[in-house]
């Protein structure tokens, strides 16, 4: 019963882990200030590597964070339900940050070319804000709007967008898919009065 009741205790503060996903990106950002030309000979394998661990990694601690969640009996439905969406927005947000980071390491502007017609001087201040154009594309691109103004300029680009694309999906239909789970289980274990 002690241990049961430590695991519960020590879940409660998984979600603050959930940055340490963006470590890897770190050390790789380092990598580049420190050894350009290395980083620059190995980066569309460490591209390759960055789309294969954020599938994996989230996908695991997604659905071991859901799993612990949704099995905790020491809170009450609608409690479980705030925790499951607050774990929902932050890997949201870890994910969209992710991406932002990856395209901002291995060059925006090399991975992307900016496709609308605005005038010289948008452009220059545009270019100056490369972590901001990195956050948009990346935003765009997981909530699936893709307004077609940034496009992918290689097969690595595209894997990347069309990889967030998908965890995007793919987290929006299990969102809504638990709701819709949890709302009906509350209806048949406390049924209407009527």
């Amino acid at each position: 019963m002690r241990l049961k009741l430590h695991r519960q205790a020590n879940l409660t503060y998984a979600p603050l882990l959930l940055p340490l996903i963006l470590l890897p990106l770190a050390g790789e950002w380092l990598w580049k200030s420190s050894f350009l030309v290395n980083f620059e000979q190995n980066k569309e394998i460490l591209l390759v590597f960055n789309i294969i661990y954020i599938v994996v990694i989230r996908l695991f601690l997604l659905d071991a964070m859901l799993f612990f969640f949704t099995r905790s009996t020491r809170f009450a439905l609608h409690v479980t339900l705030i925790r499951i969406v607050g774990l929902y927005l932050e890997i949201t947000l870890v994910t969209i940050l992710f991406f932002a980071l990856l395209f901002y390491v291995f060059g925006v502007f090399e991975l992307f070319k900016y496709n609308a017609d605005i005038e010289v001087m948008q452009l220059a201040i545009i270019k100056k804000h490369e972590f901001l154009s990195a956050f948009y594309i990346s935003t765009v691109s997981f909530t699936t709007l893709g307004l077609g103004d940034w496009v992918p300029q290689s097969l690595n680009a595209m894997m990347a967008i069309s990889v967030e694309v998908i965890l995007g999906v793919v987290q929006a239909a299990v969102f809504m898919a638990i709701i819709i789970y949890a709302l009906q289980n509350k209806e048949i274990v406390a049924p209407r009065q009527g």
